[in-house]
């Protein structure tokens, strides 16, 4: 028998049940005992769904309140000092690692959050010490969520990211000089109790994640699998049978570090297909393969039959004893369930298949290739006829869009003039102060306007009153800027729910849903835009915002756009049409809109690509550089329509890109924005080593957490930043848009950020 995996379930809830529990504890407002209360009820719900549909083996420990690695970083007394000395409640500091901590005379910031390789989903940073000591939680939580699925009558499969991806997607602390995986000697021995607990709990088999082996790696690291797994294999019946995740790339250059003394390998047959031969290839002789063939990352329905063909032929090598069909990744990545989805366009919905139901796709599979097709020839049928329904929709293909692509010229991908003309332009015309103030984009988003927001879809209130409504939080905020003392403006995006989605239903080529919520980080879930066809603006998306902003204020209005590496990244892309090809469609619709707010006097414009940088594929070589040549293009493409007085800004988070630097400076915005308050500032270092001309906005408060930094404490960033930039090229702002973060703690944050750059501006005034 051929059994079905899940690497990972999503863990908010059908109705975003997570967020609402973890925020109203935040706020005060709900018991630690109900928010724990909650999160076994979700554990239990989410198996319970996953052993409904048929699935073989259920993994469990994927839950996690905030992050997983978070949670693993807590398990091995892993947290910094600075956390361990208030006697904070186990939760509570949890919580002070993930979001920061400012109450009751406590005071720390939130350790650094990045992206988990190149998804939309953010980790905390494991950040290590060089005494570092480490030891196993009395209560580790994989045991406990174990026996808690036990106790339910479900067998599961626990779920730990392995020792040597731990500490290679760690960091040494600031002021620490330690290489994390030299402290393998010291955490493996953490990870043997660990197995052990869980094999005297019940467990029989244990998923550990690996998936740096998809990487380029150090020497170090790279020796480091096989040791480290011989070393656990020794423990014999100790211990659960190890299945050896990797996911989200191929192996195959690492193919000699590939432990073969463990039970299982899973690899991610949907991203790199053609590894499967090697895979096979290099397992050891009673190895199982574990084979992700239903795309953990999209979706889009699952092509049966090719999946179904790809088993066949580990079958055929192995035997049906020796292969699981799994899921590529975690389903963490995708929404919870497709049922949800009452507004969908039913011939649109016919071609998705969210995490409910890619659960099923994966018992199908197991089952037509233990048992045959016949078996399941009902779900093989109507499977087919959903991929030839797409394939075949008038939909995907816009004639006018493909004859548009077809003209652009090379004088389209370049400014005018080059930035030394541009910048002395743009002082005269925007007439900026050293150091500059702006804020990247979004203020809070309060409740008010969630609620009116949400009125005007319901139709209870009619456009005009929305309009006006949103006119007067414009106002609200261009006011609130006049009293901070900003220098450059923005009009705060009330009017917008999310950053892609806001200009994805604004496009032509694209569909939407009303509940496929998907985790990004902590709490915060965004509602990614599906991209079905073609894409085009049929009409201006931001303008008259932005227009009326620029009528009330007394300084320069930024206007604020979405780059089309960030809105293709941030939507579920097609996989039927190559990425270039979408971002470049993207990219001339944006490249409309910033014509268009230059003509209506918004002279400074932000195209944001966060992004760009999850983008990136995983190893080097010339997948990578073809991905950063097409990427480029696309944003200039999207911004070099407008006059040489147009200041152009672009805002990167998690700004890891000292190793495509050469992209960045490609780009050729006058004003980069970073963030850079959780990274060491050393990482500023390449802006003198690539002798970058240009000025960058390097951040200087984390907005992921609600604490408010002091004046000194931006000071010293600004100090540290000075150590690499000249004054005048340096930008004072946050890190990143205020959308989440509350009113009072935003004015207090700003205030001393103003006061900071004033302090600054002075100084260098009389030098």
């Amino acid at each position: 028998m051929v059994q079905s995996s899940i690497l990972g379930f999503p863990r908010m809830g059908v109705n975003r049940d997570l967020k609402k529990a973890t925020e109203a504890y935040w706020g005060g407002k709900l018991s630690q005992a109900d928010l724990l209360s909650e999160a076994k009820r979700l554990r239990l719900e989410h198996w319970n769904i996953q052993k409904k549909a048929g699935v073989d083996v259920i993994p469990s420990n994927d839950f996690a309140l905030y992050d997983q690695v978070l949670h693993q970083i807590q398990d091995f007394g892993a947290a910094p000092p600075r956390y361990t000395t208030h006697g904070l409640d186990p939760i509570d500091e949890y919580f002070a690692m993930g979001r920061g901590h400012q109450k009751d005379g406590v005071d720390v910031p939130s350790l650094e959050m990045v992206k988990w390789f190149d998804s939309n989903y953010h980790y905390v940073k494991p950040t290590l010490q060089d005494n570092q000591v480490f030891k196993l939680s009395s209560n580790p939580k994989a045991v406990v969520e174990f026996l808690e699925a036990k106790e339910a009558g479900i067998a599961t499969r626990p779920v730990l990211v392995g020792p040597v991806s731990f500490l290679h997607l760690g960091k040494a602390d600031r002021g620490q000089t330690v290489n994390p995986i030299d402290l393998l000697e010291k955490l493996l021995p953490v990870y043997e109790e660990y197995l052990v607990k869980l094999k005297a709990a019940g467990a029989e088999t244990v998923q550990i994640d690996e998936p740096t082996l998809v990487y380029d790696l150090p020497a170090k690291t790279k020796a480091a699998f096989k040791p480290t797994y011989e070393k656990l294999a020794a423990l014999g019946d100790k211990i659960p049978k190890i299945v050896f995740a990797t996911y989200f790339g191929d192996i195959v250059h690492n193919i000699d570090a590939l432990p073969t003394d463990v039970y299982a390998v899973h690899v991610d047959l949907v991203r790199n297909p053609e590894q499967l031969e090697t895979v096979i290839g290099a397992l050891g002789e009673k190895t199982i393969l574990s084979a992700g063939v239903v795309d953990g990352r999209n979706i889009w329905k699952a092509n049966l039959k090719r999946a179904i063909e790809t088993v066949e032929t580990a079958i055929q090598k192995l035997g049906k004893e020796r292969v699981i069909v799994a899921t590529s990744s975690s389903l963490l990545h995708t929404p919870h369930t497709l049922a949800s989805e009452k507004k969908l366009d039913p011939e649109i919905a016919d071609w998705f298949s969210f995490a409910s139901e890619k659960a099923v796709e994966v018992a199908v599979i197991a089952k037509a290739v233990t048992e045959g097709p016949a078996a399941v020839r009902e779900a093989l049928e109507a499977n087919a006829k959903s991929i030839q329904s797409r394939a075949s929709s008038k939909r995907t293909n816009d004639s006018k869009v493909k004859d548009r692509q077809s003209k652009i010229t090379p004088d389209m991908y370049n400014r005018k003039s080059e930035f030394p003309i541009r910048i002395a332009q743009q002082q005269k015309e925007l007439g900026l102060p050293l150091f500059p103030t702006t804020t990247i984009g979004s203020f809070p988003q309060t409740k008010e306007i969630r609620v009116q927001r949400n009125r005007f879809t319901k139709g209870e209130i009619t456009a005009e009153q929305y309009e006006k409504f949103i006119e007067k939080e414009i106002q609200d905020v261009v006011k609130i800027q006049e009293e901070l003392d900003l220098d450059v403006y923005v009009h705060g995006e009330p009017e917008r729910n999310d950053m892609v989605q806001y200009f994805g239903e604004r496009l032509d080529g694209y569909a939407f849903t009303t509940h496929a919520w998907v985790q990004s980080y902590g709490s915060r879930c965004v509602r990614p835009p599906i991209v079905v066809g073609d894409i085009s603006r049929p009409a201006p998306m931001t303008v008259k915002e932005s227009k009326y902003a620029v009528s009330i204020s007394k300084k320069p209005m930024k206007g604020m756009l979405t780059g089309p590496i960030t809105c293709l990244r941030w939507s579920f892309p097609r996989d039927d049409v190559h990425q270039s090809v979408q971002a470049e469609q993207l990219a001339l619709a944006l490249r409309d809109e910033v014509v268009d707010l230059e003509a209506a006097g918004v002279f400074v414009i932000q195209v944001d690509e966060p992004a760009l940088r999850e983008g990136l594929p995983l190893r080097a070589g010339k997948e990578r550089e073809a991905y950063l040549d097409w990427a480029v293009k696309s944003f200039r493409l999207s911004v070099s329509g407008v006059k040489d007085s147009t200041q152009i800004h672009s805002h990167f988070c998690y700004s890891e890109f000292q190793d495509f630097f050469h992209a960045i400076a490609a780009l050729d915005a006058d004003v980069l924005s970073i963030e850079n308050s959780k990274s060491d500032a050393k990482l500023l270092k390449v802006f003198v080593d690539e002798a970058y001309p240009r000025h960058i906005g390097p951040g200087v408060y984390d907005i992921h957490s609600p604490r408010v930094p002091s004046e000194q404490e931006i000071k010293d960033r600004i100090e540290e930043m000075l150590a690499y930039l000249k004054p005048e090229q340096l930008w004072i702002d946050p890190d990143c848009g205020l959308k989440t973060r509350q009113w009072a703690e935003t004015k207090a944050a700003l205030t001393n950020m103003v006061n900071a750059a004033k302090f600054y501006r002075q100084k260098y005034a009389s030098k």
